[in-house]
């Protein structure tokens, strides 16, 4: 009886295998964490026989998003070929009843938000790289919508701890831009619908509701072209995909320490991981590997 309660607690210990979608040969695990008395669920995808100090993706959901983000992500099949794990965290629930991160929504901020999402993902990153052997060097973050401003955040507040970043349809919140100022260069890249009509690819800082203002996408991306000190732009356009919308690689390089930042032009896209138009999960790979340690 002795064996088997310590048997069955080395199982919860180790966290408990996730009986979700996964598009990938590795495993999908589910995992709780605490922070400041709020307990946080994350999701970890790891490819088989991943080699010690492997790279890692903290992938953020977008807002009210209850099923695991790795639901057309598409990282797993990548993830299993080139050798990285994928973390899923979870926001806890706001008073609205939505999984979100605390970004700095007017919402939040009339709230009294005291959450500490960003000290969040700085401790669950070292854990993970403890518990699992991870880079301590080769940690990226991505997400989309509500994760994608969770992105930028983490550029201004966390590049310490991420080689590079990139937001899918994500914004610089005007507070951000307003009161924050980047640390150090780091690496980013952002894919953007042009009709986006959630985040607004020309912002929205005249009608100010619970969300608050935010600037525009080009401005948002030029302040980390201007911060990464690049010097020039390279424009590529991607293979059309018939019937799907044509995106435009704006790409500034030059940069400190070769850093470079790319700004996908979606020509006609929606509020989307992705349309379609491309395979976003392996273009942020490809943007992800130039800065591998």
């Amino acid at each position: 009886m002795k064996k088997l309660v310590l048997f069955v607690t080395a199982l919860l210990f180790a966290g408990a295998a996730f009986a979700g979608p996964n598009d990938g040969t590795g495993s999908l695990t589910e995992h709780t964490f605490k922070h400041k008395g709020i307990e946080y669920t994350y999701y970890l995808y790891k490819p088989q026989n991943l080699p010690e100090g492997a790279p890692l993706i903290m992938a953020f959901h977008g807002y009210g998003s209850r099923s695991v983000p790795s639901v057309g992500y598409g990282f797993h099949p990548i993830a299993d070929k080139e050798g990285f794990a994928v973390c899923y965290p979870k926001g806890p629930l706001d008073n609205k009843g939505k999984p979100c991160w605390a970004v700095g929504y007017a919402f939040h901020f009339e709230d009294n938000w005291k959450r500490d999402d960003v000290g969040f993902t700085i401790r669950l990153v070292k854990h993970l790289q403890k518990k699992h052997g991870f880079s301590k060097h080769n940690v990226f973050a991505t997400g989309h919508s509500n994760g994608g401003e969770m992105s930028y955040l983490l550029a201004y507040k966390a590049p310490h701890i991420f080689a590079a970043v990139a937001p899918i349809s994500g914004l610089t919140m005007e507070w951000m831009y307003r009161d924050l100022k980047a640390k150090k260069p780091i690496p980013l890249m952002e894919s953007h619908g042009t009709m986006d009509k959630t985040s607004k690819w020309n912002g929205n800082l005249e009608k100010i509701d619970k969300w608050g203002g935010y600037i525009s996408v080009p401005s948002a991306v030029g302040y980390w072209v201007a911060v990464n000190g690049c010097t020039h732009e390279h424009t590529e356009y991607l293979p059309l995909v018939e019937g799907k919308n044509q995106v435009i690689a704006h790409r500034y390089v030059n940069g400190v320490n070769g850093n470079e930042v790319w700004l996908y032009e979606v020509v006609g896209g929606v509020h989307k991981w992705s349309d379609g138009s491309m395979n976003t999960a392996a273009e942020i790979w490809k943007f992800f590997s130039k800065y591998l340690k």
